[in-house]
């Protein structure tokens, strides 16, 4: 039978979620790297949750009403972010992986540009991935250890509240050249955003120093006073730029390593940062 694609349903949760954990763990694995996903139950959560996000565009690549892989499209903000893509470690290299990437391409053609996050070892995804028109932008390195959980002298880092939204998007859009409004709200809703104040200005946000977030500041110490703040990393780290020397050298001084290199790829538009920031898996 032929491959039909067609988008997630409600009741494909549980089956994208075990295929996402099972692809991550194999790769993670033949490559010596620690799961991104460490349980079928956190695949099954996270999947199930991004087909119920009316933000996101859930894909299925289907065989004879089996479900073999899916991908997903971030559309909360000017550019698009594409991830988690998996396919069932069994149907792997068959040509189901191109498919649906292409399919989010052709979707992602309404936005400003489409990015996303590959395992910088996997060097399939990443030949792929170039070859169907993403350029690679930015080395990556996932940071984690135990968290810092203090304030540095001088800052303020609070939750984030509504009140604080334009001001987030526009020192994204003076950092990124785009605003990633749609994301910064959820964060908001989840209590999970948080903004960094000098002398009662805001320097920065986050929504949240985890994988699948991202952070904005206008240097690397309002970044720095963000990191420290965190009272948990969530997932198997934050992604910090590795050109960013002078912060991936402070994080290594408090006592957090490297875990996993990363590389930031995107199709259409893209401005060279004019900040700090720290990425997130999806971009």
């Amino acid at each position: 039978m032929s491959v039909k694609l067609r988008e997630a349903r409600k009741e494909d949760g549980e089956t994208c979620g075990r295929i996402c954990y099972e692809a991550f763990r194999t790769i993670n694995a033949e490559h010596n790297f620690p799961p991104d996903i460490p349980t079928v139950e956190m695949g099954i959560g996270i999947l199930s949750s991004l087909i119920a996000h009316p933000g996101f565009h859930v894909v299925v690549a289907e065989r004879d009403g089996v479900v073999h892989g899916s991908n997903v499209l971030d559309e909360r903000g000017e550019i698009a972010g594409v991830g988690p893509i998996t396919v069932d470690p069994g149907r792997q290299n068959a040509g189901l992986g191109r498919l649906l990437m292409e399919y989010v391409i052709e979707r992602g053609r309404r936005f400003d540009g489409v990015r996303l996050v590959q395992a910088a070892f996997h060097n399939r995804s990443l030949s792929l991935y170039t070859k169907l028109g993403f350029d690679p932008r930015e080395p990556l390195s996932c940071v984690t250890g135990t968290p810092l959980a203090r304030q540095i002298p001088g800052w303020v880092v609070r939750t984030a509240t509504d009140a604080d939204l334009a001001r987030c998007d526009a020192l994204c859009r003076r950092v990124h050249g785009h605003t990633r409004g749609g994301e910064v709200a959820d964060a908001i809703r989840s209590g999970n955003a948080q903004v960094v104040l000098r002398e009662d200005r805001i320097t920065g946000y986050t929504t949240g120093i985890a994988f699948f977030s991202h952070s904005v500041a206008e240097s690397n110490e309002d970044l720095r006073a963000l990191i420290a703040a965190a009272l948990a990393f969530h997932g198997p780290g934050f992604l910090v730029p590795t050109r960013n020397a002078a912060l991936l050298r402070w994080c290594l001084e408090q006592g957090l390593r490297i875990v996993q290199p990363l590389t930031l790829m995107s199709m259409g538009r893209y401005q060279e940062p004019r900040g700090a920031w720290l990425a997130s898996i999806t971009y």
